[in-house]
Formats: structure tokens, C-alpha cells, sequence
């Protein structure tokens, strides 16, 4: 059993520090900005809560962290009442954040300096995957920290795994998105060309899915999609702002990506449609408008 503290309970924090608590028997102290949350995640799972990061982290194992965005990321470490500051010698600080390699490699350099360990590893499997704990680990750091810190990641992941160096964790999560992104926009054309064809989307999906065009994607959302709901799963402005991460560090590295620059205007147009909480798959209401 380790000492530890997770920051940031929204719809993935919330249930993966729940599972550090159940399935990994560990001591789980947790931070959110809304003190309410905090609360009433401490009361669902017996846990405790605090009033700042700094005083969440002080003197834990291994403290996690899931927020916005690198400012977000920021704020909650090196700002005012911060999670580094309070951090012991040795730990392990997990960020499993969607953030860019640039912050990864910024707070890695002052972790290092204050004498403990940071891993950027951000997850993939949505909301139903951290509920689940089935979630999969993109990690970036020092070999000897991984291996300390795996068996308690695991607690709400299927797949964890070590991708190279501090940022490798948030590069790998990048081609994620990448590839996601090219298959949603996929599927939503072949369930629009089905529709205006006359076919029956559900018996086209029964069969293709069993062969080279299936993807999770196509076996998770396809039902949603054909009736026009788009209230389940990652949301739009979440894919836009992972997208915009892509897209910065192409230019940085002279990758060249345009599906996914197209796919990233796709959702800037559903977001004007008003459709900035929809889930990712309702590229198809941008076909259907």
C-alpha cells in the first residue's frame, strides 16, 4: 500500500483515483478546485481530500494528476500553493494529463531539481474506460520510475507502457488522436454515404465490421451516430484542443499531417453548430446539417 494523491476529479480524475482507493488498496488523498467534488468523492470512498495541491502532496508516494490543459498543468504544480512544492525526496510525480512534450519536459527539468521523479502519462480509453478502470498508459520518463510507479497506475488501467523518454508518453498520445481522428471522419462518411444510398446502416456495420474496415470505433459509436446522438463519450472541444497540441508539435517537427488539420476545421464546424460538448463521433451532424 503507497501514500497517494491525485489532482483533478472530472470525468476521468474522479473514477481513477476511486480505483486507486478500491482496487489498489492505497491511501489516496485528492484535490479539486471545486472543494464540493472533493467532498463527495472522499465520502463515496473513504478517502481524504484537501484544500490546495501543495498540502494533497505533501509527503505522498506518488501523486497523480489529470486537469485541462498545460496552464491547468502549471497552476496545480509550480503556482501558488502548488503540488512541487510540497513533494519529497524520491516520489513520483504522474501526470496523466493530455498536455503537450514541451510541459512534460518544462516540469520533468524542475521536478529533477527538487530531487523526485515526474512521468508524463497521459490515457486513452474515455470516460467508460476510467469508470471501468480499463484505460490505456502512455508513459514518458526514467525507466527506474516506471517500474515503481507501474503496479499503481495499474489499478485503473488494462495497458501500461513505457514509450521513451519524459514527452514520449505525450507524443505516443498524440498519434492516438491522429489516428482516431482520420477514423471517426471515416466512419461518418460511410454511415452518411449508407443513409443517402438506401442501405440498412445496421446490417452494413454486422457485416463490415468483421473485416478490414472494423474498428473500435465502428463497434462503440456506430448506434449512436445512426440516430443522432452525440452525448456519449469525448467531447468536441476536448478533440479540438488534443488536435491543436497534434498540429503544434507537427510544425515544430516538420510532420506533415493534413487529414488531421482537415478533420480539426470538421470540428470547428460542429462547434459552431453548437455542438461543443458532443462527443467526437458527431462529425456525422456536420454531413447531415
Amino acid at each position: 500500500m503507497a501514500s497517494v494523491a491525485f489532482i483533478g476529479l472530472g470525468v476521468m480524475g474522479y473514477p481513477m483515483a476511486g480505483h486507486l482507493k478500491t482496487r489498489g488498496g492505497h491511501e489516496v488523498t485528492v484535490f479539486n478546485r471545486s472543494g464540493e467534488k472533493a467532498s463527495k468523492w472522499a465520502e463515496q470512498f473513504s478517502g481524504s481530500h484537501a484544500a490546495t495541491p501543495e498540502k494533497a502532496a505533501e509527503g505522498k508516494d506518488f501523486v497523480f494528476c489529470c486537469v485541462g490543459n498545460d496552464d491547468d498543468l502549471r497552476s496545480v504544480t509550480i503556482g501558488e500553493n502548488g503540488a512541487f512544492h510540497s513533494m519529497k525526496k524520491g516520489s513520483i510525480f504522474i501526470d496523466n494529463t493530455t498536455a503537450s512534450a514541451e510541459v512534460a519536459r518544462e516540469l520533468s527539468a524542475e521536478a529533477t531539481k527538487r530531487g523526485f521523479h515526474f512521468l508524463d502519462a497521459p490515457v486513452s480509453g474515455g470516460q467508460a474506460g476510467a469508470e471501468n478502470g480499463a484505460l490505456t498508459v502512455m508513459v514518458g520518463g526514467e525507466s527506474a520510475a516506471f517500474d515503481k510507479a507501474k503496479p499503481v497506475i495499474e489499478a485503473f488501467a488494462k495497458m501500461v507502457g513505457l514509450m521513451g523518454d519524459v514527452g514520449a508518453g505525450q507524443l505516443t498520445k498524440m498519434i492516438n488522436q491522429i489516428c482516431i481522428a482520420g477514423i471517426v471522419q471515416g466512419l461518418a462518411e460511410g454511415i452518411h454515404f449508407g443513409k443517402r444510398a438506401g442501405l440498412d446502416i445496421e446490417k452494413v456495420i454486422e457485416v463490415i465490421s468483421k473485416g478490414a474496415a472494423g474498428s473500435w470505433q465502428m463497434e462503440n459509436r456506430h448506434k449512436t451516430m445512426n440516430v443522432g446522438k452525440y452525448d456519449f463519450g469525448f467531447a468536441v472541444d476536448w478533440m479540438r484542443k488534443d488536435l491543436g497540441i497534434c498540429l503544434a508539435e507537427a510544425d515544430r517537427n516538420n510532420a506533415k499531417l493534413p487529414v488531421t488539420a482537415l478533420v480539426d476545421q470538421f470540428y470547428k464546424d460542429v462547434q459552431v453548430m453548437g455542438g461543443k460538448r458532443w462527443d467526437t463521433s458527431s462529425l456525422l451532424a456536420r454531413l447531415e446539417k
